[in-house]
């Protein structure tokens, strides 16, 4: 962060000094968490499900603290943030926030990561969103723009009120690109996060059935998601995927020029002669308008194709030449846990942690690439699934449709973890007439038991559910203690 005096701070945010003189100044970043402040950092007391960040300001500033950003009086030097009014529309409420201190702490966090931004004028500013594969996609854009100037990205899904201006905040005089993910449970969050860090670049991946129960449609979900490009400047960008007719349409919604990407024929940013290596990694050859080269991603998974098109478009936006993208795209890194995380245990089990969250389209995905890993090889195909949370109405049908999806995919063994997600378990039974390939277990203790007991060496195993399951501790398990009794 920009170095600012605490009284800098208290301006920004409209809040007032308490047992502070206002000249103490902050040197590092914000931390939310008091374990990891850094001497010369901002203590930002959230209240949270199981402890409150003010209980803990005093420590954070005998740790080295500058000064606290809180909701109330602390026992130690702080900018007390004004209370916000009680209607919270457009604001995803922080879990243990029972009396607005957490939404008052937010408002202002987002206040001050605006005064930074708007003090940074070489800095541009780059968002993402879509149902799926914003991580991923978010990931790849950093590491393209990485060798044109510094750049800031979040650690894994910082896309909340809480985990974007905290992102925000890491940016300095130095840094050229910030690159932000952007979620929403409801209309106006976007708007609400392209605010605090208005983007001159913004990516819209897809429209898919990610928080269907909050939203309703996936028309609502259609138009939260624009609110990115509605965001953005008449001399900025929207790159849209055209091969999803709900983000085609989005190039209406703003005043940016448009470069579509994707594999349709119109797309200015395409995909052509997609091939797939034994080991599910694609290979592409990238056309644009100024020419084409070909791609060989070390990532694994068909479905990263259209990442990598997102991010090349963005990166070609900004300035990098063809030769350049194709080159870096080449020797990108999976920069996020528990997202087709592959590894090995030592009796030749492969383990694909893809557990860190799941929805109808991500689970397909991931389906289709343990398929590919296992064709033509001897190994068997194990898929642990978890039930897929916040679908609403849809819930059924879609867990219906992964079920058989997995007999369909030609995947060896089924293991269901979970009474929430039994219709998956049900709809592969009838599909495919299977008997022990399809299997019910309450949990992921059973989940591992069995797993143990009869996995074999060239078995891969993929383990996928909505992050509330915590199906990642399957794969932790078998890589720790091997697979194979």
């Amino acid at each position: 962060m920009i170095r600012l005096s605490l009284a800098d701070i208290a301006d920004a945010v409209g809040g007032r000094l308490h047992r502070a003189e206002g000249s103490e100044i902050v040197t590092a970043g914000v931390e939310f968490d008091s374990r990891k402040i850094e001497p010369g950092g901002l203590f930002v007391a959230v209240p949270g499900e199981r402890v409150d960040g003010h209980d803990f300001a005093a420590r954070a500033v005998a740790d080295g603290a500058a000064g606290v950003l809180a909701a109330r009086e602390v026992d130690a030097p702080a900018v007390i943030v004004p209370s916000v009014p009680a209607d919270r529309s457009g604001v995803m409420a922080l879990a243990g926030d029972t009396d607005g201190s957490g939404a008052a702490v937010l408002a202002a966090l987002a206040k001050l990561a605006r005064y930074v931004v708007d003090r940074l004028p070489e800095l541009t500013v780059f968002g993402v969103t879509g149902s799926s594969g914003k991580t991923s996609t978010k990931d790849l854009i950093a590491q393209l723009l990485e060798p044109m100037g510094p750049t800031v990205a979040p650690p894994g899904s910082f896309n909340n009120e809480l985990g974007h201006p905290w992102t925000v905040l890491r940016a300095d005089e130095s840094t050229r690109h910030l690159v932000l993910e952007l979620s929403a449970r409801g209309i106006g969050h976007i708007a609400g996060l392209c605010r605090v860090a208005p983007p001159r670049i913004g990516a819209v991946l897809n429209v898919g059935h990610a928080h269907l129960g909050e939203f309703g449609s996936q028309e609502a979900v259609a138009r939260a998601k624009g609110e990115l490009v509605e965001a953005l400047p008449a001399d900025g960008v929207a790159v849209l995927n055209a091969d999803d007719p709900l983000v085609r349409a989005m190039a209406d919604r703003t005043r940016a020029r448009v470069v579509f990407v994707g594999e349709h024929p119109e797309a200015h940013v395409r995909a052509a002669d997609i091939e797939i290596d034994e080991h599910a990694r694609p290979r592409f050859t990238l056309v644009t308008e100024h020419g084409s080269a070909r791609v060989a991603l070390p990532l694994v998974g068909e479905h990263h194709v259209g990442n990598a098109l997102t991010a090349a478009a963005v990166a070609l936006e900004h300035g990098a030449t063809l030769e350049q993208v194709a080159e870096r795209l080449g020797g990108v890194r999976r920069m996020s846990a528990r997202r087709m995380e592959v590894a090995e245990t030592p009796d030749g089990i492969t383990v694909v942690n893809d557990a860190y969250n799941a929805n109808p389209e991500s689970v397909r995905a991931a389906l289709k690439t343990l398929a590919a890993m296992t064709r033509g090889r001897p190994g068997r195909a194990w898929a642990v699934l978890g039930p897929m949370n916040e679908l609403g109405e849809a819930e059924t049908e879609a867990h219906d449709e992964i079920g058989r999806l997995a007999v369909r995919l030609n995947i060896d063994r089924l293991v269901v973890v979970g009474e929430q997600a039994r219709v998956m378990h049900q709809a592969a039974s009838l599909e495919g007439s299977w008997g022990e390939e399809s299997v019910l277990v309450p949990d992921v203790d059973a989940a591992v038991a069995l797993l143990r007991a009869e996995l074999r060496p060239g078995d891969v195993v993929l383990t996928k559910a909505s992050n509330s399951a915590g199906l990642w501790r399957v794969a932790d398990a078998l890589l720790a203690g091997g697979g194979a009794e």
